[in-house]
């Protein structure tokens, strides 16, 4: 699919709605389609997304900052007609084959109304590509703004809706504004809320973020962390049947361990066979990450960072320990601690973290994980974040769907 995104200005200029622009873009290349913005101001960051300047789209540019000064003050000013034809001929040019256009807060503002009344003829011709408004902020409920419009048109497009038109909001309370104001259901407006971008907030390395995006590890919940190589005194077995039941208690909890097979005995070999057999008999792929499979040589000490500030928790049931490095990693990134009862352990951790033997029944540790996590607010927030609020999940639930309809 061919997709145009409109904005007054975009990216590198900051803004809320710029770096919305700048995401959805980036989620539409992934996805398979085409895409490029039309702005008034801005520059092309992404060679895959194209930027063009359309300078009469800008709120700022001298035509439209002389037409709002009289609109502003309740006049049609004489040359507004033509400002508009002028904009609604650089948007046929510029559209071209394109299947959608996507428009944000053009409908919406009165920041540039004859960007609007352009968009509302090009959507009411039937020659256009199909119109999406996308609406950020409100002007009719935004005080600032009372003083600045009037009624009839051009002001009434703010709050019409357009036949044939999509309409978008950002949040659940300018979705009822907006359908009171238009007299429609609230059926008729789509809630799209906006996203993080997930790699980019937590400033993963680009192997990081492959793996992440590969293996899915944003909709996992828990996502226990376990940073050790592949050797017997470990105790992998045992994080995996404690991992297949808190998948009883928690039906999205995955396990990642991030260390390659240790070297020195044909022993630690088997001992990967072993525990991949067992993550099939335990019905866990998918769910256990071996990443000794992916990268035999081992994760990169700053990808393994990485890990410590995707992860939900730590998780380490080793049967022997001569210190425990990842303890400490734990405390400075915040991840509840849950380890081996082993003297080394509660040296660093002290009173800190969860305790429980290496032969513990599992289901019991499982249990102490579930009671612990679902207790936490922070933990709960950041799952809610990774499963709702990032563009993939965005996208993917809410977005897809929009442009198929």
């Amino acid at each position: 699919m061919k997709i145009a995104l409109l904005h007054y200005t975009a990216p590198p200029l900051v803004g809320g709605v710029e770096t919305t622009l700048a995401r959805q873009a980036a989620q539409f290349v992934r996805a398979g389609h085409m895409v490029h913005i039309l702005a008034g101001r801005g520059a092309t960051w992404d060679a895959r997304i194209p930027v063009e300047l359309i300078p009469r789209l800008d709120a700022r540019h001298p035509q439209v900052l002389k037409a709002r000064a009289a609109l502003d003050a309740g006049t049609i000013p004489p040359e507004f007609d033509n400002l508009v034809h002028l904009i609604e001929s650089d948007l046929y040019r510029s559209l071209g084959s394109s299947d959608v256009l996507i428009a944000h807060n053009a409908g919406c503002q009165n920041k540039n109304l004859a960007l609007t009344a352009a968009l509302y003829n090009l959507s009411q011709s039937g020659r256009g590509p199909r119109v999406i408004l996308w609406h950020h902020d409100l002007a009719w409920t935004d005080p600032h703004y009372r003083d600045e419009l009037f009624p009839g048109w051009p002001w009434d497009l703010l709050h019409t809706a357009w036949p044939g038109v999509k309409q978008v909001t950002v949040s659940e309370a300018n979705r009822q504004e907006l359908a009171a104001q238009m007299g429609i259901s609230l059926k008729k407006i789509t809630l799209v809320q906006a996203g993080l971008a997930l790699a980019d907030f937590l400033n993963l390395q680009k192997r990081t973020a492959s793996l992440v995006n590969d293996l899915e590890l944003a909709l996992t919940g828990p996502l226990l962390l376990t940073p050790v190589r592949i050797s017997p005194r470990k105790n992998l077995e045992m994080g995996l049947h404690i991992l297949a039941e808190l998948r009883h208690k928690m039906p999205h909890a995955a396990l990642v361990v991030t260390g390659p097979v240790k070297t020195q005995s044909a022993a630690n070999e088997d001992c990967l066979s072993n525990l991949l057999e067992l993550r099939d008999r335990l019905g866990l792929e998918g769910a256990a990450f071996f990443l000794a499979e992916l990268l035999p040589e081992g994760l990169p000490e700053p990808s393994l960072t990485d890990f410590f500030r995707l992860a939900d928790a730590l998780l380490l049931p080793s049967r022997e320990e001569a210190y425990g490095i990842p303890l400490l990693e734990a405390g400075l990134a915040g991840l509840p601690i849950f380890c081996s009862e082993l003297g080394s352990l509660k040296e660093l951790a002290g009173e800190n973290a969860v305790y429980f033997s290496p032969s513990e029944d599992p289901r019991r540790v499982a249990a102490l994980i579930a009671g612990r996590l679902q207790a936490d607010p922070i933990y709960r927030m950041r799952v809610r974040v990774r499963h709702e609020f990032t563009w993939e999940a965005v996208y993917r639930k809410q977005i897809a769907p929009l442009l198929e309809k």
